[in-house]
């Protein structure tokens, strides 16, 4: 069985990593709250959380599958966040959802496609993501979306609980690790914007990649 306990010998640099990938934005009311498909079912108890706070209107959950994902979401990740919605009490009228997107970028052109076909015009939106794709969120949309007023958020317990649920250390700092290289590799490929990168998390990004944590690193 997996482990949910952070090695000590890396906990440092699992923190430091969690840390900079959170934008830390204040969330203020938009048009629209866009969740991002995923493995991890924090995205739709985050979007759902927004919405019965009054943040937004409506909802828009945004993904297909992907190899991490089709065993815990077989119907298709925005197809099991709008049911978790639904059950949480959403109403139906308040949610869309796109069903075809694999990547990031894919997230926010094709949600573009859904808003346009369905006449509604948005100027703000909430992007709700994993906890360690928010920096990449951001930078993907202010690339692909430039004109949209965005703040981002997670649902972003202690990172010793995140792991607990995913129930699996190992990928989740494998999934950091990625995020991170992903930051520079996606921006060099123009697909979102430049962002810094500080000395300390090169360095414990490095570090974790020697230790092994690479199974998420694009070759």
């Amino acid at each position: 069985m997996p482990s949910s306990a952070i090695p000590a010998e890396h906990r440092a640099d699992v923190l430091t990593l969690w840390d900079y990938h959170d934008m830390k934005h204040q969330v203020h009311p938009a048009d629209i709250v866009i969740a991002l498909g995923s493995h991890d079912i924090g995205v739709a108890v985050r979007a759902v959380e927004l919405y019965h706070h009054g943040t937004a209107p409506r909802l828009l959950f945004t993904g297909a599958n992907a190899p991490t994902t089709i065993k815990r979401f077989p119907r298709g990740e925005a197809v099991h966040y709008r049911e978790r919605a639904l059950d949480n009490g959403v109403p139906d009228d308040a949610i869309l959802i796109e069903t075809k997107a694999t990547n990031t970028a894919e997230n926010f052109t094709l949600s573009r496609e859904v808003l346009r076909d369905n006449a509604i015009e948005v100027r703000s939106a909430v992007i709700v993501s994993r906890p360690y794709q928010e920096r990449r969120s951001y930078a993907t949309c202010r690339k692909l979306w430039p004109e949209l007023e965005i703040t981002c958020t997670s649902h972003r317990p202690p990172i010793d609980e995140y792991a607990a649920g995913i129930g699996d250390v190992d990928f989740v700092i494998s999934m950091l690790v990625g995020d991170t290289q992903r930051v520079t590799v996606f921006a060099d490929a123009g697909y979102a914007i430049s962002q810094e990168v500080p000395a300390e998390v090169h360095e414990a990004f490095e570090r974790l990649v020697t230790a092994g944590y690479t199974s998420r690193l694009v070759r």
